[in-house]
C-alpha cells in the first residue's frame, strides 16, 4: 500500500469519525414517570400545526396549537401552543429525531412541561404523547411510536419502550393513580 493510499484511509477514518451520530438517544420513562414529572397533562385535539423561523432566524420550529377537551392535570387553560425543534418552511426543512408528530384535527393526549407563560414542550420527546384513535363508541390511546434510542434508566442498555396501547379512559385511570401515588411536596 502506498503512502498515498494510506493516507486516503486515514483521512476518510478521521472525517467519518468525525462526523455526528444520527441516532438521538433518550431514558425510557413509564406512565406514572410521565404524569409525575409533567408539568400538565391534557386531552385534546390539534387545531394547528405551523412551522416558522425562530427569532434569531438560525432555526425552524413548530408550532402546535391543542383545543383542550379535559385537564388532567394542571390547569394550562383552554388551549395549550407547544413548540418544537425543527420543521419545513419553503424549500428548507430541519428534522430532529425522536420528537412527537402532530397533524391538525388529531386527537391526543399529551404530558406538557412548561416553557413559558403559555407555552409548552412535550415531556420526554415522543414518549409523551398518545394519539386517540376511535372505533365508533371504542377509544384507543396510542403511544406515539419514538425513532428514539431509549435506554433503560438502570442499566443504561437499549430497552423496548414501557408505554402500551389501551383505552382512553383506562390511560386517564392510569394517569389519576400516577398523581395520587405521587409524594406530595412539604411545605417550608
Amino acid at each position: 500500500m502506498s503512502i498515498r493510499q494510506v493516507f486516503r484511509t486515514w483521512m476518510l477514518v478521521a472525517l467519518l469519525g468525525a462526523l455526528p451520530a444520527g441516532a438521538t438517544t433518550q431514558l425510557k420513562v413509564d406512565l406514572s414517570q410521565l404524569a409525575q414529572g409533567a408539568d400538565a397533562v391534557v386531552h385534546g385535539v390539534v387545531r394547528r400545526v405551523e412551522s416558522r423561523w425562530s427569532g434569531d432566524k438560525m432555526r425552524i420550529v413548530t408550532d402546535v396549537e391543542i383545543q383542550v377537551t379535559e385537564s388532567l392535570k394542571g390547569q394550562p387553560g383552554g388551549s395549550v401552543l407547544v413548540t418544537q425543534p425543527g420543521g419545513r418552511v419553503g424549500d428548507v426543512g430541519q428534522v430532529v429525531h425522536g420528537l412527537a408528530s402532530f397533524a391538525p384535527g388529531e386527537e391526543v393526549v399529551v404530558f406538557l412541561e412548561k416553557r413559558g407563560a403559555r407555552a409548552f414542550r412535550v415531556s420526554s420527546m415522543a414518549q409523551g404523547k398518545y394519539q386517540v384513535k376511535r372505533d365508533g363508541k371504542s377509544a384507543l390511546a396510542v403511544p406515539e411510536p419514538s425513532e428514539a434510542l431509549l435506554l433503560d434508566p438502570v442499566t443504561r442498555k437499549p430497552s423496548a419502550s414501557a408505554l402500551q396501547p389501551m383505552t382512553l379512559e383506562e390511560l386517564k385511570t392510569a394517569i389519576r393513580a400516577a398523581l395520587q401515588a405521587a409524594p406530595k411536596e412539604q411545605a417550608p
